[in-house]
């Protein structure tokens, strides 16, 4: 039998989605849970006779670059792979996630294809399928349920292939202070100084520390998060390719710092700043511990956000 009322449904014309950048691993939570913060990725998109982008914002020339545009080449995969036809799209892009720098920028990336190739596609995927989708692509369902959900995400891909994620608000106000550098790190690159196998003290350490941070969000407790922080599995491997880490580490414990993480695979570092402090005078006090030690990263003022991509669609 014919389906008539899906014949006479009308075909999506536009669509728009805000993406947060996201922060994954925060120390010892290494590939299992991500944070969002506000930084976005917006992205408009109509039908069109043919693909088009136009970007404004941060690193947009390679927004603006269409071969191997990730959102685009996304989309693209979706609706082969569910055997959709491919709807030309004009897309304008406002980014401000830095990209290759561990904040998300991919995952961002991949999710907004995703999202587009739904609606366009008219498929009807559920949060897990989404996020599961860019997961698979990205190998880090911590940073893709993080950017979907937003505030905190605990996420994994089980044996059997099932995404299993958990969304939490961490309680409070969380301000973030993000120290990027001009130059960027592959994932790859990151990722072959870690050794293949730790001892379980070291195990043991993170799994402890990963269940400490944990309570500090559910529970607003700033004053565990320094000691939270501590990891032995990644950040001491990755601080010789990521000089921002140890030179911010000697500052947590001191005025209006509680901790700091490096965000993602690096090179950029995740400083978490006491709200009881002025945020400026924190900022200036970074800044000038950095240039004496020859480090002159970009400062970015910003915080957790507990919308994540999911709430921002439209």
């Amino acid at each position: 039998m014919t389906d008539r009322t899906d014949k006479k449904r009308p075909k999506p014309q536009s669509m728009e989605i805000v993406l947060p950048a996201t922060s994954a691993n925060l120390g010892p939570a290494f590939d299992a849970a991500a944070l969002a913060f506000s930084l976005f990725l917006k992205v408009r998109a109509k039908s069109a006779n043919e693909f088009s982008v136009k970007a404004c914002g941060r690193d947009s020339k390679i927004c603006s670059q269409i071969e191997n545009h990730l959102i685009l080449t996304t989309y693209r995969e979706v609706l082969l792979a569910e055997k959709k036809p491919v709807q030309p799209l004009a897309l304008r892009i406002d980014n401000e996630i830095p990209i290759g720098k561990g904040c998300g920028s991919s995952a961002a990336a991949r999710l907004a294809g995703i999202a587009l190739a739904a609606h366009f596609g008219g498929l009807r995927w559920t949060d897990s399928r989404i996020v599961y989708e860019a997961a698979r692509r990205e190998h880090h369902p911590d940073n893709a349920a993080a950017c979907w959900m937003g505030g905190l995400a605990i996420a994994r891909i089980s044996a059997a292939g099932e995404m299993q994620m958990e969304h939490v608000r961490p309680k409070g106000k969380w301000p973030l202070l993000f120290a990027v550098p001009d130059e960027s790190l592959s994932t790859e690159d990151a990722r072959r100084v870690l050794p293949n196998l730790y001892s379980r003290a070291d195990a043991v350490a993170n799994i402890q520390n990963s269940m400490l941070l944990l309570a500090a969000f559910l529970q607003g407790r700033k004053d565990t998060l320094a000691s939270a922080l501590e990891d032995r599995m990644h950040q001491p491997y990755r601080a010789s390719l990521c000089p921002l880490l140890p030179a911010l580490q000697k500052l947590t414990g001191t005025r209006g710092i509680l901790g700091c993480a490096l965000s993602g695979a690096g090179p950029s570092v995740l400083v978490f700043l006491d709200p009881k402090s002025s945020a400026n005078k924190t900022m200036a006090q970074v800044r000038e511990c950095l240039r004496a030690q020859g480090l002159n990263p970009q400062l970015i003022q910003t915080e957790i956000t507990a919308r994540g991509a999911k709430q921002r669609m439209r």
